[in-house]
């Protein structure tokens, strides 16, 4: 059972790598929002979350790591909907996924204006369980599907997201996708 922060001791090895990520993460996403991500020093962001160096390489190996944890983290609710709903229609999926990046505008500009929006690809690659042995019709129609909307993801963050989720959603069926 995996367990959350609220019944996590703050003394526990767990606790304090709670501590460390979500410090890291705050770190980092404060710094990008004056800085480019390659101008940002791991000691800066270490000094800056108040943690040590160390603790960063334990659970890091690069600051887009920490980005790519973020999206995961952001993207398991969605995920957990999908998955209690795997048998809906994908027009509705898609409309759920353009709600997500509605909700969480603030965060998926910030990768946009950093030129990190293609941290999402795999993110949403492996949403659409693209995976090598799936048989040919499927794995060729989930890639079209994926990379399809990525591209559509891509350039609705470089609009900045003029269109509401709803028109981005009606946009992509409009398409006959």
């Amino acid at each position: 059972m995996k367990q959350n922060r609220e019944i996590v001791s703050p003394m526990s090895n767990e606790g304090r790598n709670i501590y460390v990520i979500e410090h890291i993460t705050e770190s980092l996403l404060t710094l990008l929002k004056d800085k480019a991500i390659e101008d940002i020093s791991i000691s800066e962001l270490c000094d800056n979350a108040g943690i040590g160096r160390a603790s960063f390489y334990r659970n890091y190996n690069s600051k887009e790591d920490i980005l790519r944890a973020y999206i995961n983290k952001l993207f398991n609710g969605w995920k957990s909907d999908w998955e209690k709903n795997n048998s809906i229609p994908l027009s509705l999926a898609i409309g759920m996924i353009f709600e997500h990046f509605e909700q969480h505008r603030a965060f998926y500009h910030l990768l946009n204006e950093r030129h990190l929006i293609y941290l999402l690809k795999d993110v949403i690659l492996e949403t659409m369980e693209l995976k090598p042995d799936l048989p040919k019709g499927e794995a060729y129609a989930k890639a079209f599907v994926a990379y399809s909307l990525y591209g559509w993801i891509e350039v609705w963050f470089q609009r900045g997201m003029q269109e509401s989720a709803e028109e981005m959603k009606q946009l992509f069926q409009n398409q006959g996708l």
